[in-house]
């Protein structure tokens, strides 16, 4: 769980894991100023912190980094907002499990209805419809929702991606997924709710504009590296591992 000031929400999110579905919970506190830290260790969380806020995907560097010390072979990511229906879990650890896919997603988006029903707001749901299309056929993908938050990992995917040269902001995410596709993962996704809030965590217009604009350059990178017009380091394998190339 990468968390910054998620003490509305954190409790509830770990409420609803399902009994039995998870070894380890590991929190990164990324520098909140709230109670966040305190709540993630009255609820019996392995809990990680950082001094100073240093961005979403440094956070999630931690994380990945300690499930793998931790020696986890299915590590999932949701975020603690409450956003995303951690109830769903098994399903998604399941496709793993049977080595189905390597990766699982959790798509907020069935239907334009029933996503914003859920309160998406408008702009995001027409900015994640245009971004997800654009990946779909700039990866050669048919997901349904490429900027969720709940994700499942198999362990060989963070052992072989390069993911510290990724950045430290939200384009983490995209960079993540353009890797792993790159380096032939299978990824697959599951429903779940859509559910948004005024607890939740959500960027503003804002920095959703900059963030498609960075979606847009992982693209390029994207295909200039597989056809080797350039070279990018974020798509080299970890230099721990040779597995999977």
């Amino acid at each position: 769980m990468p968390a910054y000031n998620a003490e509305r929400t954190l409790a509830k999110t770990i409420r609803d894991i399902p009994d039995g579905t998870t070894d380890e919970i590991i929190l990164c506190d990324d520098g909140s100023e709230d109670s966040t830290i305190n709540i993630a260790r009255d609820m019996s969380v392995t809990v990680l912190a950082h001094q100073k806020n240093l961005g979403y995907g440094a956070n999630q560097k931690t994380c990945y980094d300690a499930a793998l010390k931790s020696g986890a072979d299915i590590i999932v990511m949701i975020h603690p907002d409450y956003q995303y229906d951690p109830r769903v879990l098994p399903f998604a650890t399941g496709f793993i499990e049977l080595g189905i896919c390597d990766i699982v997603i959790g798509s907020r988006i069935r239907t334009r209805r029933e996503a914003l029903k859920g309160g998406m707001p408008l702009y995001k749901y027409i900015s994640n419809r245009f971004l997800t299309l654009l990946e779909n056929m700039a990866f050669g993908q048919n997901l349904g929702d490429f900027h969720s938050g709940f994700r499942v990992y198999e362990r060989a995917v963070l052992e072989t991606l390069n993911y510290h040269s990724n950045s430290d902001d939200f384009i983490f995410d995209t960079e993540f997924l353009a890797q792993a596709i790159f380096h032939g993962f299978c990824v697959g996704d599951i429903p779940i709710p859509t559910r948004y809030s005024p607890e939740a965590s959500s960027i503003n217009f804002r920095r959703s504009l900059k963030y498609g604009i960075q979606c847009i350059g992982v693209i390029i990178k994207y295909f200039l590296h597989k056809t080797r017009v350039f070279n990018f380091t974020i798509f080299a394998v970890n230099h721990k591992t040779d597995k999977k190339t």
